[in-house]
């Protein structure tokens, strides 16, 4: 089970650092990632991160911006967003996958309930 937190209502310019915590005690052996989803858009990616945590991937709409990382003691996979747009605005998911670091949502097995991100102009 995966869950996210962190979200909520910033302005333009602003951060937010969302967190996903997993029940499952073999989080370590998961390689994880964000997407998001704007109303009425596809799932996008934004970041992944391996199990170890010593390979990252990012979209280049947040490169730059976004870091990931990931905490394997507690179990938690953060996404630090700075200098957030409007066009970040979308319910933000974290997923995760045994053996793929990509952009493919099909291919991460198992989904967070998502968490809202607001940013206001």
């Amino acid at each position: 089970q995966l869950v996210e937190s962190g979200g909520g209502l910033v302005q333009a310019g602003g951060s937010l650092r969302l967190s996903c915590a997993a029940s499952e005690r073999t989080f370590s052996s998961y390689n994880m990632a964000w997407f998001r989803q704007a109303p009425g858009q596809e799932r996008e990616f934004g970041a992944a991160i391996s199990w170890g945590g010593g390979f990252t991937n990012y979209a280049d709409s947040v490169k730059g911006r976004f870091t990931i990382s990931r905490d394997n003691a507690k179990n938690t996979v953060y996404l630090q967003m700075n200098n957030l747009k409007p066009e970040d605005t979308a319910v933000y998911y974290c997923a995760a996958s045994t053996q793929y670091t990509g952009s493919r949502a099909a291919l991460y097995a198992y989904w967070g309930q998502g968490t809202q991100v607001t940013v206001s102009s």
